[in-house]
Order: C-alpha cells, then sequence, then structure tokens
C-alpha cells in the first residue's frame, strides 16, 4: 500500500506542476499582459511602467518561480477589477460552489443509484430502457439549455422557485438539478453494470440457493459489491461539479466561485481567472488520488498490479 500511495503521489505532483505551468503560461501567452494592464491608449513609457511594477520585465522563469513562491503561501496577487486579494475573494465565495457541488452529487447518487439497480434487476424491459434513455438524454444535453429550461418552466411559467441568487436553501433546488442531471448518468450506468455483472456471478447463485431473501441477496450482497466503483467515482465528479459549477451558477447568477470567473473573464481580472483555473485543477487533482486511493481499499488487486 505505501508504494502504491507513492507512486500515486509521484504522478499528482507531476500532474501539479503541469498545471501550475499551464496557469502560469495561458495569461503570458495571449499577448502582452503589460499592454493590457495598461490599456489601449498607453504609451511605450506607460507599459514600460506597468510591466516594472508587475514584475513582467522579468524572465519567464523567474516571474514563475515567484507566482509559485506566493501562491504556496496563499498570495494569489490581487484583483485588477477591486484590487482586493484574489484569495479573499475566492474564500468569500467558495461555500457557495462547495454547497452547489455536493447538494448536486448526492441528488445525482439518490436518483442514479436506484434507477441502476432497477435496471440491472429488470433487464430489457421497459424499466431497462427507460432508464438507459434518461442516462442518453442526461449526457447529451447541454447544463446551459436545461437550466434554462428550468427557469422558464419552474420561474417564469409556474413561478414556483426563485431564478437567481443564493440567500436561501429554496434558491439552490434550480441549479442543483441542472448540475446533477449532468453526473446521474455515468452513475446510473455504472451502477448498472456493476448490478449486472454481480447478479451473474457463483457467489450470488450460492446465497439463492441458501436461501436467502431476495432483499438480502439484492442489497447485502449484490450491492455492496456493485457499488464500490461508484463510491471511488463520487470523489472524481465532485471535481468536475466544482469546474462545471462555473456555467450553472453564471445561468442561475449564483454568487460562488464559478460566478466569480465568469464575472472576472468579463472585466478581465486575469489574476482571479488565473487562480480559479489553478485552485479547481489542485483540488480535481486532490480528489482523483483520492478515488485512486479509495479503490485501492476496496478492492486489494489495484494496489498489487
Amino acid at each position: 500500500m505505501a508504494r502504491f500511495l507513492l507512486h500515486r503521489l509521484y504522478i499528482a505532483v507531476l500532474v501539479g506542476i503541469t498545471v501550475s505551468l499551464i496557469g502560469f503560461s495561458l495569461l503570458r501567452l495571449s499577448g502582452d499582459l503589460a499592454a493590457e494592464l495598461a490599456g489601449e491608449d498607453a504609451s511605450q513609457a506607460d507599459i514600460a511602467e506597468v510591466a516594472k511594477a508587475y514584475g513582467l520585465d522579468r524572465p519567464l522563469y523567474i516571474q514563475y518561480f515567484d507566482w509559485v513562491g506566493n501562491a504556496v503561501q496563499g498570495d494569489f496577487g490581487r484583483s485588477l477589477f477591486t484590487n482586493d486579494l484574489v484569495t479573499e475573494l475566492i474564500l468569500e465565495r467558495i461555500g457557495v460552489t462547495v454547497k452547489l457541488a455536493l447538494s448536486a452529487l448526492i441528488l445525482g447518487l439518490v436518483i442514479a443509484i436506484p434507477l441502476g439497480v432497477l435496471a440491472a434487476v429488470y433487464p430489457n424491459t421497459w424499466i431497462d430502457r427507460g432508464a438507459l434513455a434518461f442516462a442518453v438524454f442526461g449526457q447529451a444535453i447541454p447544463n446551459f439549455w436545461f437550466g434554462l429550461l428550468l427557469i422558464y418552466f419552474f420561474g417564469v411559467v409556474l413561478r414556483l422557485l426563485p431564478i437567481s441568487g443564493s440567500e436561501t436553501w429554496v434558491h439552490f433546488i434550480l441549479p442543483t438539478v441542472t448540475l446533477a442531471f449532468s453526473v446521474m448518468p455515468a452513475f446510473m450506468r455504472l451502477t448498472r453494470t456493476g448490478m449486472l455483472e454481480v447478479l451473474e456471478s457463483d457467489y450470488i447463485r450460492t446465497a439463492r440457493a441458501k436461501g436467502l431473501s431476495p432483499l438480502s441477496v439484492l442489497f447485502k450482497h449484490s450491492l455492496r459489491n456493485a457499488i464500490l466503483p461508484v463510491v471511488s467515482l463520487s470523489a472524481v465528479s465532485l471535481g468536475f461539479l466544482l469546474g462545471g459549477s462555473v456555467i450553472v451558477e453564471s445561468v442561475f447568477a449564483l454568487n460562488g466561485v464559478g460566478f466569480l470567473a465568469f464575472e472576472s473573464i468579463m472585466r478581465q481580472d486575469f489574476p482571479v481567472v488565473q487562480s480559479i483555473v489553478v485552485m479547481i485543477s489542485f483540488i480535481y487533482i486532490f480528489l482523483t488520488l483520492l478515488s485512486d486511493l479509495i479503490n485501492a481499499r476496496l478492492d486489494p488487486r489495484i494496489r498489487l498490479g
């Protein structure tokens, strides 16, 4: 297990370094950052002064190491629009994004797992076909379009739910459903596939032959083993939901990190955009590492392979 952990940590560190390089380089490759900061009407002297003030006149590798050193200490610079610390801006809004992502993950699991079990217990029936059609529809429909449909029917036509803001839990209903709809298909298909494999295994036939009740066979023996891949997938899906919240928060005007990213892109607030991209990427790396460790813990064949 220790060897497996060290190997995964080594890979995670390499991916983290790559992400930091890409995040640092994106702004520099987009053009002359000093000229962008100085404005359209700035003279060469103004641009040079801005470059010196922000350290953009130094070699790129020095800028990179300075940026990494500051980031490790929690200093991601200041917003060009508000002059506030980027770290404070993100911390103010991260709670909304985490709440939305966790709510969507829980809702996705609550709906997808029973559907997957039903589809496996009744294969090639209308239940199975309906669940698969639901999965295909959920995977094909774009988040923003589904969110707009929910806004139109439940917010505009029926006037049952608020369509923007994050003041109360009611404001999270529509965005949570929208975001959960994108992860339900993967959970449902994985549960169905796992249950079909487990239900055909020898130990399930033995359990039935011993006279165990159908519910005991289904939940205690079958689902317990079939659900293992779903548990590990949940960690990775949480990272996907955190990144995918950018679109959903923009549609519903939720005051989270995703909406902050959207606002910063529109304002060309480069330090904020860069920090959010790197932050979400590192969270995704951590969750992927956590998923690998969960897999190895639940299935010894992975860490011994």
